[in-house]
């Protein structure tokens, strides 16, 4: 990796930033920042390089991504059984696409970070009242009272301790026997056992069970960190950029700069300005970038962006997380494959089928069906076959709770079945069965 340049952890702070909360008290938000400063990382750059090495696989075709979680962490939810119901999902899902699949995976969650998010304003109208917008538990709270709408900094330190705790209860779970693979039937959640998809996951896991006895009985030794460990990494978008800064540490080992917040980073479509300020703190620290790609974009601008995030085209590095919709996959997707393969961008590329099929329906809430999400990657898929590259991940806002929050899937949930447990404070997620349903389907097609 080339030395960068003219690069401070600090140096975004020269740069036109965007979607930073108007925090009402620089005074508290400094002494906040130094605080966090102070603690511990919460990741490890020897973990940040070991997920890099893993993603440069998947660019390869070697290995397959799957990055998961909540659209928005709330801190209320940081209790033990939500954390270990989305692990459990995403454990399930992933043992699915690597046996069904026939291919590695590497684990990625949306988890232990992701309590700050973009908006379009600064304010929003509810109930005819206009506040400061709700930009995630790590600002402000969603209660519509204008008081708690006022970003505190003290939230930034309380995003902190949850994560903290989140990763220690995620490093127990995977390193403690909670992943080991002589637990696939374990994972079943109640509500699933019942479902179509768990009676199908409950077949594959008696499969991998018989695999383990076989290996045991001809003389294998199955107790071994392969078979009882999951490597699991953490993930969210960059936003908050001081709290970002305040986590970035430099390597005693080897000098570079990582930001301990998370292992994996990414960069929405309103914070990737080739001149702004997110731009700037990313291209100094080591670890894997994500980039969220939807249709209002500039093929040249990406290509600039990527140029200035990953000067030495590093496999793993940079995964391009595609957000087209449904519809407008075969328009969009194959002029930006063709770019990147013509420049030589060694990118790993990730579909993310959620976020460009939202509707609203009749009764207010926000929903995505559950053929519109499986449609688009299907597209994805095949445009990448005619196209002669590799598609390398999918990226889904998902949980592991029963709620109804998008439509269709095998138990074919309505529109007027949504606000049975219609939980989500930001985006509408996959439930558990619906996430291991369309495991199922991807591993169809990675077969391919």
């Amino acid at each position: 990796m080339t030395t960068t340049n003219n690069w401070t952890k600090s140096s975004w702070r020269n740069f036109p930033v965007l979607q930073q909360p108007n925090w009402p008290d620089e005074e508290a938000l400094n002494a906040t920042l130094e605080t966090i400063e102070k603690l511990p990382p919460l990741v490890f750059a020897g973990e940040i390089r070991d997920l890099k090495n893993k993603l440069a696989q998947a660019v390869q075709g070697k290995a397959f991504l799957l990055q998961g979680g909540d659209c928005s962490e709330e801190f209320c939810r940081c209790t033990a059984p939500n954390i270990r119901d989305t692990l459990k999902v995403l454990l399930q899902m992933a043992v699915t696409l690597t046996y069904a699949g026939e291919k590695p995976v590497i684990k990625v969650g949306r988890i232990a970070g992701q309590y700050a998010k973009p908006r379009s304003s600064d304010t929003e109208i509810v109930d005819g009242v206009e506040l400061p917008s709700y930009r995630g538990d790590m600002c402000n709270s969603e209660k519509p009272d204008p008081a708690a709408r006022i970003p505190d900094p003290e939230r930034l330190l309380q995003g902190y301790n949850m994560s903290a705790a989140s990763l220690n209860l995620l490093r127990a779970f995977t390193r403690g026997g909670f992943g080991a693979l002589d637990k696939v039937q374990a994972w079943n959640q109640e509500f699933v056992k019942k479902s179509p998809m768990g009676r199908s996951y409950e077949r594959l896991a008696k499969q991998i069970s018989q695999a383990m006895k076989f290996m045991q009985n001809v003389g294998f030794d199955t107790d071994t960190p392969q078979l009882k460990e999951v490597k699991f990494y953490t993930s969210h978008e960059a936003l908050f950029l001081g709290y970002e800064e305040a986590l970035t540490r430099q390597d005693s080992m080897e000098g570079g700069w990582y930001d301990c917040s998370g292992h994996m980073l990414w960069i929405g479509d309103r914070t990737r300005q080739i001149d702004g300020a997110h731009i700037e703190f990313l291209r100094g620290v080591l670890n894997p970038l994500g980039m969220k790609v939807g249709p209002k974009h500039s093929i040249d601008d990406i290509l600039a962006i990527i140029e200035k995030l990953n000067p030495d085209n590093e496999a793993g590095r940079i995964t391009l997380i595609t957000r087209f919709g449904a519809k407008d996959v075969e328009k969009y997707l194959p002029p930006l494959l063709r770019a990147m393969k013509k420049e030589g961008m060694h990118v790993l590329w990730s579909c993310d089928p959620m976020h460009a099929n939202i509707r609203k329906t009749e009764n207010g809430h926000k929903t995505r069906s559950f053929e519109d999400i499986l449609s688009e990657l299907r597209h994805f898929f095949e445009v990448h076959w005619a196209e002669g590259t590799i598609p390398g991940g999918v990226h889904f806002e998902l949980t592991g709770t029963n709620v109804t929050e998008c439509t269709g899937g095998a138990h074919k949930l309505a529109d007027e079945q949504l606000g049975q447990n219609y939980l989500t404070t930001c985006d509408p997620r996959l439930n558990a069965e619906q996430s291991l349903e369309m495991a199922f389907q991807i591993a169809e097609m990675m077969k391919n």
